[in-house]
């Protein structure tokens, strides 16, 4: 199903769309929306549409021509491609207050969809374009999103490029531990929203060699694991010290 009918078949109709939904946004200060004073927030309130997806659900599709630009407002969505032969490769996870379509061009160049249900903001390219040009400080606060998604894209590539998969799982756990208390969630404990299957196609591992280095984390007392999606970093010295990185 094409972007176009999926966004225009789910979103909010139009008299359920309240005024001032953007000022009273919950990540308006993590959004790209923070760089409009409230009183032009009605500039992106007047092109915005609300779309809420399920669990498992697809928000775009690789290679669909980029009509919409998103931004998160709830839940958790994650970025992946679907390989040849059948596995896919999860490239990272977006956050609410994350932004989507900022490094594609006329296509998405990943897929999008839902770890859990999750409501956007969507916003056509070519209205968006057009707010961007009357204001500077959107442009510029878009290029500060485009600059700290390049910033994750190196950690991520520093992960996956560790030897022993219990480095990657300790570094993955302390960057989405960090990447969390940046957008102000508590990580104590530490709430895995994705699955352990999630973690391995985005690891690069098995399940099995997953669940086998939350095991050594464990035994280590690096990490407790009072419940399979609650993680305690316990010692984020110690884990910082396996993972090999420079958090400072």
């Amino acid at each position: 199903m094409s972007i176009m009918r999926s966004v225009a078949g789910q979103c909010e109709p139009e008299e359920l769309r309240k005024p001032g939904h953007c000022v009273n946004c919950d990540v308006r200060h993590l959004s790209v929306c923070a760089a409009l004073p409230e009183q032009d927030a009605y500039r992106l309130e007047a092109i915005r549409r609300q779309k809420t997806i399920g669990t498992g659900e697809r928000l775009v599709e690789e290679g669909d021509p980029r009509n919409f630009v998103f931004t998160l407002t709830s839940g958790m969505l994650r970025l992946l491609s679907d390989l040849p032969d059948g596995r896919r490769q999860i490239a990272g996870f977006l956050l609410p207050g994350d932004y989507l379509g900022l490094a594609d061009d006329r296509v998405y160049t990943q897929t999008a969809e839902a770890v859990v249900p999750s409501t956007l903001c969507v916003f056509p390219v070519q209205k968006m374009d057009a707010v961007m040009d009357e204001s500077p400080a959107l442009k510029y606060r878009l290029y500060e999103l485009t600059r700290r998604a390049l910033q994750e894209a190196r950690e991520s590539q520093m992960m996956l490029g560790r030897l022993a998969p219990v480095e990657k799982l300790a570094s993955f756990l302390l960057l989405l531990a960090r990447r969390l208390e940046r957008h102000g969630v508590s990580t104590d404990p530490l709430v895995l929203s994705m699955t352990r299957t999630d973690i391995a196609d985005h690891l690069g591992l098995t399940i099995e060699t997953v669940s086998r280095s939350f095991t050594k984390l464990k035994l280590t007392g690096l990490i407790a694991l009072p419940e399979p999606n609650l993680v305690e970093l316990t010692d984020r010295r110690g884990l910082t010290a396996v993972a090999g990185l420079n958090l400072a």
